[in-house]
């Protein structure tokens, strides 16, 4: 394909998603489910697919990316009647008694979507289930390091009986992508990748007020209290910081512990990290990098924090391979080492020492980055009001980057971790506009009481209306009930 191809490929979903709006939901779910059957028969060759073209351990594909995915599909098809059914509203004033509003929802019309090289299946797979099941038609761009994924989740919805053109996976250079979905006419547009890409697309949407869904980087704050259960933690941030080689946008980077319980966790931790096995296999503990170009960016960052007076406090061992990074732990950080000012995206964690709650949260609040973050203690209470007070999409308490793994739950960030949710009832909303239908019950009714001729007598009507309905003591309410009566005949008056 090319980018001038995508222009006709919407033009052709448009017409498909007319069809497919229609078809009632009992059916769009139970084809989509056929396709599940697919995935399901196809889960090895699928892994594989995974492994073979970006490096992820099967262990990693398998519980971070088909388990979610199966998992999704379920999820969404049962909660798809509940999110399309129009919901009544209910009335916020008696003096709007006559009126009746309901939500209305629809779909888009078409999605496009643009899906990452670190989570190639899980992260666009829940995306197009989301959209297909709310009645809009998709384009899936899959990574471009990665094709192979998209062409998995393009089989999958092959065995689902979709009308011709109403997905497609669209096989396209990446910066291309972005720009011929925006120009070609998709109705809502979401990316998932690099803050830096997001901002463009953004600034390429506006003309057209084109709504987005942008899921971008993170650099994670993970808050270790005093009465942590700290071998957990330490077996926590070494999953969520190491897994995946590190490709993490909802990983742990930033380990805030405190001061009394700094040393023994470090000390833990890097016993850890020591003893990671680096390999492709079933007994490895993580994987090579995608890419060696993101190998080299992530040296380059840990390089410029050693400079800056950071040390390597543990890192483990590798494979003789040029495409594996050890996972390394830093210490003696300075809020303005990249590890702490921006995303590293590899196997690296920083380990920084604050004194208390509030100096934790302080720091955690301090990046541009809002993405997700997570609390360890055994005090439950306090560690949630912990977490409310850090700014981030999703916080997890004694976890930490899972919750993305849970379809019920939102996932999305703030600042320069993007825009708008994806996951969750909240993720389907974004498949959906919503439009409000007000209907007057009132029968026989021949105008509204604020509608011309205007008069003194309206006037006076509505300013007692006004007076009722506002904060005036009790009394002088009741004063103006005579010239609301008199009004309230309006509603049938011709004049």
């Amino acid at each position: 394909m090319n980018a001038g191809d995508i222009a006709g490929i919407i033009k052709a979903a448009r017409t498909a998603q007319e069809i497919w709006s229609q078809i009632p939901y009992r059916e769009r779910a139970r084809r989509l489910k056929k396709g599940g059957r697919r995935l399901s028969l196809h889960l090895d060759e699928i892994i594989e697919t995974i492994h073979r073209e970006n490096g992820k351990l099967r262990m990693d594909a398998l519980a971070a990316e088909l388990l979610p995915a199966v998992l999704a599909l379920d999820y969404y098809t049962r909660i798809g009647r509940k999110m399309l059914a129009p919901r009544n509203i209910r009335g916020g004033s008696l003096l709007m008694f006559n009126k009746r509003s309901r939500l209305v929802r629809k779909p888009w019309g078409v999605a496009g979507i643009i899906s990452p090289w670190n989570y190639p299946f899980a992260i666009p797979f829940s995306e197009v289930v989301m959209a297909l099941l709310a009645g809009n038609a998709v384009l899936l761009k899959a990574a471009s390091l990665t094709p192979g994924a998209g062409r998995a989740i393009a089989s999958i919805f092959e065995a689902a009986d979709l009308p011709s053109g109403l997905f497609t996976h669209v096989e396209i250079p990446g910066a291309e992508a972005g720009p011929a979905f925006i120009s070609g006419g998709v109705d809502k547009l979401f990316f998932t990748g690099s803050t830096a890409v997001g901002k463009q697309l953004m600034a390429l949407a506006a003309p057209r007020l084109l709504p987005l869904v942008l899921e971008l980087g993170g650099a994670d704050a993970a808050i270790i209290r005093a009465d942590a259960d700290l071998d957990r933690a330490a077996l926590g941030i070494l999953w969520s910081g190491f897994s995946n080689a590190g490709q993490s946008c909802g990983g742990a980077q930033r380990i805030l512990v405190h001061r009394d319980v700094y040393d023994s966790f470090l000390e833990k931790l890097c016993a850890l990290v020591r003893g990671l096995r680096g390999g492709d296999g079933e007994d490895s503990d993580f994987g090579p990098m995608a890419a060696v170009k993101q190998k080299k960016s992530a040296e380059k960052d840990i390089a410029a924090c050693v400079a800056m007076g950071a040390k390597i406090a543990a890192q483990s061992s590798v494979p003789d391979d040029e495409r594996f990074m050890p996972a390394v732990v830093l210490t003696g950080l300075t809020p303005d080492m990249p590890v702490m000012t921006g995303e590293i995206f590899g196997p690296v964690v920083g380990v920084y020492s604050v004194r208390d709650d509030a100096e934790a949260l302080r720091v955690a609040n301090a990046s541009s980055y809002g993405l997700t973050a997570s609390v360890w203690s055994r005090n439950r209470r306090d560690a949630r009001a912990l977490a409310a007070g850090i700014n981030a999409g999703a916080v997890m308490i004694n976890d930490h980057l899972m919750s993305h793994g849970l379809a019920e739950t939102p996932w999305g960030g703030f600042g320069d971790s993007g825009l708008g949710r994806t996951h969750g009832e909240a993720g389907f909303s974004e498949m959906l506009k919503t439009t409000v239908v007000v209907d007057d019950v009132l029968p026989g009714v021949r105008r509204n009481l604020f509608w011309h001729p205007y008069s003194e007598k309206v006037y006076r009507g509505f300013r007692a209306i006004t007076v009722f309905a506002g904060f005036s003591p009790f009394f002088e309410k009741l004063r103006q009930l005579p010239a609301i009566v008199k009004l309230f005949f309006r509603y049938w008056s011709s004049k």
